[in-house]
């Protein structure tokens, strides 16, 4: 039994033994360009892939192909209709991450409350050296007891950002799902409509999919609609949230803060309106709240299962 990793950057310096013990052999690339799969692939039973594309032609030309494995929850890398066709099963990974998520999560929302990289930057600077007083208070720190805590997407993630929120004397609202046409469902009571959530969250936080009803969701219009004191953290997909009207909005002082970790486009290499240093009160990180040790070791450890369950002939977590 031969298995090829494909794409094994950003997990490289993880312990694998867990997968090499199950295959006689096991090759590693850290990168594979889009003409180099099928040449890669070729004569393995089992193909690992994170992002690197399996097209149709790639799996109807890997007559030894038996299994693909996903080292991420998303599978839209792989032609599954073509691989449903050919009998191949799919197994991708499943709630790895979500700790490090709810931590990471936390970390924004805590650093725009206590302005954090404000204070950092003008301690940096040299500006509470030159201050004539021992409290250096030039940017207003807002206390997380009392406010109110919206969360879009309520699956394992909003619920553990919802439970941490407990803790810190917050009240905490959710979002009835986001139905089709942008409507809100209006099967649960215990959930707030959208246009009545916007209203009332203080600090929003997202975590639903990004699917044509939530593209957009969050636009100048929205933002005018949100409490001027509200921050928005996007840790989910970057296009739920118009990136162009966020800028807009925060140096406007719509709205007085937001966090991403996601852009519509990652890596950015053709830049992004966000990535310009002037904009007051945003933070962003680079797509890393998922990345924990931990979360990056139960990714390897989901996909031995997975191969473990395929080759005692009851495939799981298939897609």
């Amino acid at each position: 039994m031969r298995a090829v990793i494909l794409d094994l950057k950003g997990l490289e310096a993880l312990d694998l033994s867990a997968i090499e013990f199950l295959v006689d052999e096991l090759v590693c690339y850290d990168l594979t360009a889009e003409d180099e799969i099928a040449h890669r692939i070729d004569g393995f039973d089992i193909v690992i892939t994170n992002k690197t594309p399996l097209s149709r032609h790639h799996l109807e030309h890997s007559a030894q192909l038996k299994l693909i494995c996903v080292l991420a929850t998303g599978t839209n890398v792989v032609d599954k209709q073509a691989a449903y066709e050919l009998g191949i099963p799919v197994s991708n990974c499943v709630a790895y991450g979500v700790d490090s998520v709810v931590q990471h999560v936390w970390s924004l929302i805590l650093a725009l409350h206590t302005n954090l990289s404000s204070y950092t930057q003008d301690v940096a600077a040299g500006e509470w050296q030159r201050s004539e007083q021992f409290c250096f208070l030039t940017h207003p720190v807002i206390e997380l007891k009392g406010r109110t805590l919206g969360i879009i997407g309520y699956g394992h993630l909003g619920q553990g950002v919802a439970k941490i929120a407990e803790a810190f004397g917050m009240k905490v609202i959710v979002c009835q799902k986001i139905g089709d046409m942008g409507h809100t469902q209006k099967d649960d009571n215990s959930k707030r409509p959208f246009d009545q959530f916007i209203q009332q969250a203080d600090v929003i936080s997202l975590h639903c999919p990004l699917t044509e009803a939530t593209e957009n969701l969050f636009t100048t219009e929205i933002f005018e609609q949100m409490k001027p004191e509200a921050f928005i953290i996007n840790t989910a997909r970057g296009g739920i949230v118009n990136e162009a009207d966020l800028a807009d909005a925060l140096r406007r002082g719509i709205i007085a803060g937001a966090a991403c970790d996601v852009l519509t486009e990652e890596p950015p290499v053709k830049g992004n309106v966000l990535l310009d240093s002037t904009i007051p009160n945003l933070l962003i990180t680079p797509h890393t709240a998922w990345g924990s040790i931990e979360a990056r070791n139960r990714i390897i450890e989901q996909t031995a299962e997975n191969m473990r369950a395929f080759m005692s002939g009851t495939p799981i977590r298939t897609v």
